[in-house]
């Protein structure tokens, strides 16, 4: 069995959640190849460098671009793949989008977001047409299709005309040798270097809207005068600058600019230092379908607030207080709450959590998917 990878449709100069995704899936995979079975990984140039050493039974098909240019990208994916992936006996093709020309027997479609459909907003116009026109196709012609939460599996349902049974759950993971628990006094020390130098809440995630950062701050100013001085540390890369600067303003209308921290973008492994020396992590998005990094705070030890929408309360599983993202007094009140009389449970419940998700057992789920398509392929000759 040879499967192919889609690892084009990330950005070689701002890595995604999903390029975080593959490089822990892929060496678990690896381990877990029989003797007849190989990966081939679709990468660019400029992206191969990012996805070495996984393993002898992984292997790379070049390709031209990566999504530096996403508009050759989608070309490539469209008119070179159904020439390259027969030409490297591919049986199993994973991906986002599948090509318009089928180019392996075995197709596996797997679907992380329907952002083009919940918060179209966020997605630029010919992106979202895009992913419009092409989900409920991918949707159509998959022999099976990977989602990440039974939030999703809604979400799909809702907006795509799809079999059911092609439906495919595999949660994700959370790196365990990097987000775990460690010394709070030493956390602090390394995120002094960041200008954070109180006790503070802590929010993790990229400027997104629809990541409701603005909600937040409006429930920090609420909820600062029950804190007793700790500071908002905001802890992402925010690539939309009008929206940023609009953050920035509202956090001086509220009064509490000289209480927020703009960290800005980090090394992931800097991250866990975040987590660990935080009083409370809150992510009080609109929509995920997973919500990674609520799993992460948890290992770490942190306790976490979130939204008590969409796919975050199936993630927390209890571990973690919900609140309404759109009633900032509500997020206040479980701020202040998690800062003090539930901040020991959830320390406790949180690490307890995050164990029950594992990269190795995601990996040896998704291998099984691949190996369902093959033999489905084979029948089909």
């Amino acid at each position: 069995m040879r499967v192919a990878i889609n690892l084009l449709t990330d950005d070689p100069d701002h890595p995604s959640g999903a390029h975080w995704f593959w490089t822990r899936v892929i060496p678990e995979m690896a381990r877990l190849l029989r003797e007849e079975e190989e990966l081939h990984l679709l990468v660019s140039r400029r992206s191969r460098p990012m996805h070495q050493a996984y393993g002898p039974g992984v292997h790379h098909l070049g390709f031209p671009w990566s999504n530096e240019r996403p508009r050759l990208r989608t070309l490539s994916e469209h008119v070179y793949a159904p020439v390259r992936l027969p030409l490297a006996g591919i049986d199993v093709f994973s991906t986002l989008i599948a090509p318009l020309v089928r180019p392996a027997p075995g197709l596996v479609a797997h679907f992380k977001t329907l952002h083009a459909f919940t918060v179209p907003q966020t997605i630029r116009p010919e992106v979202r047409l895009y992913r419009r026109l092409n989900y409920p196709r991918t949707a159509r012609v998959a022999d099976a299709i990977i989602i990440n939460s039974e939030s999703l599996r809604e979400e799909v349902q809702r907006h795509l005309d799809v079999d059911p049974a092609k439906l495919r759950l595999i949660p994700e993971a959370v790196d365990h040798e990097l987000f775990h628990p460690g010394d709070p006094d030493e956390s602090r020390r390394r995120v002094a270097a960041y200008g954070v130098s109180r006790p503070y809440v802590l929010f993790v995630s990229s400027l997104w809207p629809y990541k409701n950062c603005e909600g937040l701050l409006r429930a920090f100013a609420a909820a600062r005068p029950d804190l007793g001085g700790h500071q908002l540390v905001v802890v992402g890369p925010g690539r939309d600058t009008d929206y940023v600067a609009g953050l920035h303003a509202l956090a001086a209308e509220l009064g509490i600019a000289d209480d927020v921290v703009w960290v800005g973008g980090v090394p992931l492994e800097e991250t866990p230092h975040f987590y660990r020396a935080a009083d409370v992590f809150v992510y009080p998005s609109f929509n995920e379908t997973f919500g990674l990094p609520l799993l992460e705070a948890m290992a770490c030890g942190c306790p976490v607030v979130t939204s008590d929408v969409s796919a975050m309360p199936e993630t927390a599983g209890g571990a973690a207080l919900l609140a309404d993202p759109r009633d900032p007094q509500a997020l206040a009140r479980a701020v202040v709450a998690a800062c003090g009389e539930d901040g020991e449970l959830l320390r406790k419940l949180g690490p307890e959590r995050a164990g029950q998700f594992t990269w190795a057992a995601t990996a040896e789920q998704t291998l099984a998917v691949y190996r369902e398509v093959h033999e489905l392929g084979r029948s089909r000759r």
